[in-house]
C-alpha cells in the first residue's frame, strides 16, 4: 500500500457532503482533499494521485502527477472526454451499472405506455374526455412484436431480459458484445443495425453518447425502420436526431416515439415534439431511484482501495470512445 491523494473538485452535491470522511476512515492510505473554488482545485491538483469529477483542459493542465479520475456519471455529460484528457495518460473510470435496474425499469414503463396508447388517454384525462379507441390497430401486442436494442450494456441486457418475459422477440447491436444474452434472441455487431431496423416495431436505443453514436438515429435510418414503429431513447439525447424524428412522425412513418433523454435540454418548450398525442416526453429522469448515492460511493471505495493497492481499477473507460 502506498499514500496517494485524491481530489474531491467542485462543484459539490450537498448528497456527498460526507464522502471526503467517508473515504479517509475506509481507506488511510489516502489523503482527501476538497477544494470548494477553481482556484482551489488547481492547486490542490498540483499535488493530486487522482480525482473524482469533471475536469476540463485548464484544470487538467495543473494536474502533473494524476494517474486516475473517477468520472461522476456512466456517461458524462458532452464535452467531459476533451482531446486533452483523451491524450493524457490518466487512467479514467465511470460509474456504469449503478443504476441499470431503475433506467431499465423507466424502459419498460415507455414501452407499455407506448403499446397501450396511454399518451393520447393521458391527454384526453386532462380535457375531461371520454374517447376510447377500439381499433386493434392501436395497440401493439408485445407477444408478437420484434424489440431491436441499440447497446446491449448493462442497461441494455436488462431492458431485453424484461421484455422477453412479454414474450417479445429481443435482438441487439453492440459494439462490444456478442454472443447469447439472457433473453435475446441473437445480439449482433453494431454494423447489423440498417439489416435490423426493418424488422424492429420498437427501437430502444440505450447506448452511450460517443463519437460513433453522435447522431446514429438519423433521417436515413429512420427511413429504414419498419412502417409503424415505435422508437424509445433512454440512452442519450445526442443518439437521436429530433428534427429527423419530429419528420419521421409527421410523415407518419412512425407510430409513436418515448424520450427521456434529448439533443437540448431542457427540451424548448415550443418545440412540436410536447404537442403531439403520439409522443411521451419523461425530462431525463430515467435513473432515478433509491440508493443511487450510495452505489456511487461503493464504485468510488472499492476504485480508491484498489488505487493505493496499485491494483486494476474496475468500470474502466477507453477514453477515445467515452466509454
Amino acid at each position: 500500500m502506498s499514500a496517494a491523494t485524491l481530489v474531491l473538485l467542485p462543484p459539490h452535491d450537498p448528497a456527498t457532503a460526507g464522502w471526503r470522511a467517508r473515504l479517509e476512515q475506509a481507506v488511510p492510505e489516502l489523503v482527501v482533499l476538497q477544494p470548494e473554488t477553481r482556484e482551489e482545485a488547481a492547486r490542490a491538483l498540483a499535488e493530486a494521485d487522482a480525482a473524482y469529477g469533471t475536469l476540463p483542459a485548464d484544470l487538467l493542465a495543473h494536474a502533473g502527477r494524476l494517474r486516475w479520475l473517477q468520472a461522476p456519471q456512466a456517461g458524462p455529460p458532452p464535452g467531459f472526454y476533451h482531446p486533452a484528457l483523451v491524450a493524457h495518460p490518466v487512467q479514467v473510470t465511470n460509474m456504469r451499472d449503478t443504476y441499470t435496474d431503475h433506467v431499465a425499469a423507466h424502459a419498460l414503463a415507455l414501452v407499455l405506455a407506448l403499446a397501450r396508447g396511454l399518451p393520447r388517454y393521458a391527454r384526453e384525462q386532462a380535457r375531461a374526455s371520454w374517447a376510447p379507441d377500439w381499433d386493434p390497430g392501436a395497440v401493439l401486442s408485445l407477444g408478437e412484436a420484434t424489440a431491436l436494442v441499440v447497446g446491449v450494456g448493462a442497461v441494455g441486457a436488462e431492458v431485453g431480459r424484461l421484455l422477453a418475459a412479454f414474450g417479445t422477440r429481443v435482438v441487439g447491436v453492440d459494439a462490444r458484445r456478442g454472443g447469447p444474452v439472457p433473453g435475446f434472441a441473437e445480439v449482433l455487431p453494431a454494423d447489423a443495425l440498417d439489416r435490423l431496423l426493418p424488422e424492429a416495431d420498437l427501437v430502444i436505443l440505450t447506448v452511450p453518447h460517443t463519437p460513433a453514436t453522435e447522431g446514429l438515429l438519423d433521417a436515413r435510418r429512420l427511413a429504414l425502420a419498419k412502417p409503424g414503429a415505435y422508437v424509445v431513447n433512454i440512452g442519450r439525447g445526442p443518439i437521436l436526431r429530433l428534427d429527423d424524428l419530429t419528420a419521421a412522425l409527421a410523415a407518419g412513418r412512425l407510430a409513436g416515439a418515448a424520450l427521456d433523454v434529448f439533443e437540448t435540454e431542457p427540451l424548448p418548450p415550443d418545440h412540436p415534439l410536447w404537442r403531439r398525442p403520439d409522443v411521451l416526453i419523461t425530462p431525463h429522469v430515467g435513473g432515478v431511484g433509491p440508493h443511487g448515492e450510495e452505489r456511487r460511493f461503493a464504485v468510488l471505495l472499492e476504485n480508491a482501495r484498489r488505487f493505493v493497492a496499485g491494483r486494476e481499477l474496475i468500470n474502466l473507460v477507453d477514453k477515445s470512445e467515452w466509454y
